[in-house]
């Protein structure tokens, strides 16, 4: 005896119903725990060296820097590009690997190579910042902080010190990064008549300050019954104080700061500008960290400035003028309500005229959400969101999941049509469509599954497409050789029998459009295959 699953699904009505609610509640939950993206979460193999160096030009970067550190990461294994830009007073190089590296590795090796060439670059230059490429860099929202009365430099101390540090402490903010505005700088103007009474130079001043502002490690200490690190802390903690500090003399004498010049307490020149409403103001860029979902960090960070904006000044206004969230959620809503709600509501209604039967489109419009909503469980297994490419694959199955459960509904009602009982229908019209649906489906999994398995960036946007696609599809097949028939032969009233003409007596067709089209089709073949041929 054959095993036939929709014969056993019918048979066992009460195992297959809770299997089905039950991946229909696992399915909902999945859902409402589905981050909302703009595109996949990308691994792109790169890792980036950003290296700045306070007044060096141009060449003087490329010569002694960069140079350097091409030769340094070049004989690293797997690169596939290594690109370098400069500008005045920063160098960054962008060392890209083969698909398939583990970046990790890839930023630890980098950074041990440039580790060893540190004691060739200059010495005046920051610390060189060595991180991983990420596909998430970009900018998700925008701030603009203004004010009526307070100034520029104002508003740039207001936003590094509270403002970023509120956004900061949002999960999945990366980075705040300011337009806009200056930066605090504390210059220190020395008087050269009297650096040239004293017979003391510039550098001289320039490394007895630097020596001052140190925060180094010390070794350790007991204090009581433990033990505790100690660390040596010179720096000022005024300017009143870096004023005070003691200058060393040839003569083994010493001076305060103050005696041989003017500590200034300013702001350094303004790069760049940032007008709202013609004003003058400062702006601020949210970046979010890889692998978080831009809607959710976005509605993170609204919170937290919510909250803040309650604590700052009356006069400062802080505005939010772009977020990339809206187009997100704008796509997202369209797909989910007019394709996905929408197209199931208008199935469900065709159903109901055509076959004007509503328990039949009640067993419809049951079986459809068991055909989509199970395939969010499946996606947030497999760490995916609801972005441009998930969401274009179910845009793209829903004609495909409607289609199943309509078609079983549509021979079970041919069945009753013929005088069968419900049971009977059922059980005679699934085996009889099952087979073509299943042949369906396999078709659609064998087109789009392997470009889940395409190389390179692209295969990494295309995976969760042409995953989805392929699991929608399974379980739109599923519900329709299971749940739909065995809801039809409970459910479903019996019909009087029509009576249908035997096959072997011609009918008479109602003139319709279609029928003198496949007559004069089937009279001119020769003409009829050319005619395809040419619209090929």
């Amino acid at each position: 005896m054959s095993f036939h699953l929709s014969e056993w699904s019918i048979k066992r009505p009460v195992p297959v119903l809770v299997v089905a609610l039950l991946l229909l509640l696992i399915g909902l939950l999945a859902f409402f725990h589905l981050g909302i993206d703009d595109d996949p979460n990308i691994d792109i193999p790169g890792v980036m060296v950003y290296v700045r160096q306070q007044g060096a030009g141009a060449v003087e970067l490329e010569t002694q820097i960069t140079k350097r550190v091409e030769d340094a990461v070049a004989g690293l294994g797997n690169i596939d590009k290594i690109t370098s830009t400069i500008q005045d007073e920063q160098s960054t190089t962008t060392i890209e690997f083969e698909l398939g590296t583990d970046v990790d590795r890839a930023t630890s090796d980098v950074r041990n190579a440039i580790a060893q060439i540190r004691a060739f670059l200059p010495s005046d230059i920051d610390e060189p910042i060595i991180s991983r490429l990420e596909f998430t860099e970009g900018t998700i929202m925008t701030y603009v902080v203004a004010s009526q009365t307070r100034s520029v430099e104002e508003l740039s101390y207001l936003v590094d010190r509270t403002i970023s540090q509120a956004i900061l402490a949002v999960p999945g903010v990366a980075q705040v990064e300011r337009w806009g505005g200056v930066d605090r700088e504390v210059r220190v103007e020395l008087d050269p008549n009297r650096l040239l009474a004293l017979n003391l130079t510039v550098n001289q001043v320039n490394d007895q300050i630097r020596a001052f502002n140190i925060n180094l490690p010390s070794g350790r200490t007991d204090v009581g019954n433990r033990e505790q690190v100690v660390r040596s802390m010179g720096s000022a903690q005024t300017v009143a104080d870096l004023g005070q500090y003691r200058i060393a003399l040839p003569t083994g004498n010493t001076l305060p700061l103050s005696a041989l010049g003017t500590t200034i307490d300013g702001f350094t020149k303004p790069r760049q500008a940032a007008y709202f409403n013609r004003e003058p103001a400062v702006t601020l860029g949210v970046k979010r960290s890889s692998g978080t979902s831009i809607v959710s960090v976005e509605e993170g960070v609204r919170r937290a400035v919510t909250q803040l904006q309650s604590t700052l000044p009356a006069d400062v206004e802080l505005s939010l003028v772009f977020t990339l969230a809206d187009y997100i959620r704008a796509s997202y809503r369209d797909t989910i309500l007019d394709t996905l709600i929408l197209g199931s509501l208008f199935t469900v209604l065709t159903v109901g005229i055509f076959l004007k039967n509503w328990r039949a489109t009640w067993v419809t419009a049951f079986s459809l959400p068991l055909s989509i909503i199970p395939s969010f469980a499946v996606m947030q297994t497999l760490g995916y969101t609801l972005n441009s490419m998930t969401l274009l694959g179910l845009g793209l199955a829903i004609g495909n999941l409607i289609d199943d459960s309509v078609c079983v509904i549509d021979i079970i009602d041919q069945h009753l049509l013929m005088g069968k009982s419900p049971l009977k229908a059922a059980l005679d019209g699934a085996k009889e469509i099952s087979l073509a649906i299943t042949a369906t489906t396999a078709v659609i999994i064998a087109v789009f599954l392997p470009v889940a398995f395409m190389g390179g960036i692209p295969g990494q946007f295309f995976q969760p497409f042409g995953i989805t696609i392929s699991v929608s599809s399974i379980f739109s097949t599923l519900v329709a050789c299971t749940v739909t028939p065995m809801l039809a032969a409970y459910i479903l009233k019996p019909k009087p029998q029509q009576n249908f003409p035997p096959p072997h007596l011609p009918t008479s067709p109602p003139p319709t459009l279609y029928s003198p089209i496949l007559t004069w089709s089937l009279r001119h073949r020769f003409t009829t295959l050319l005619l395809a041929l040419t619209i090929l």
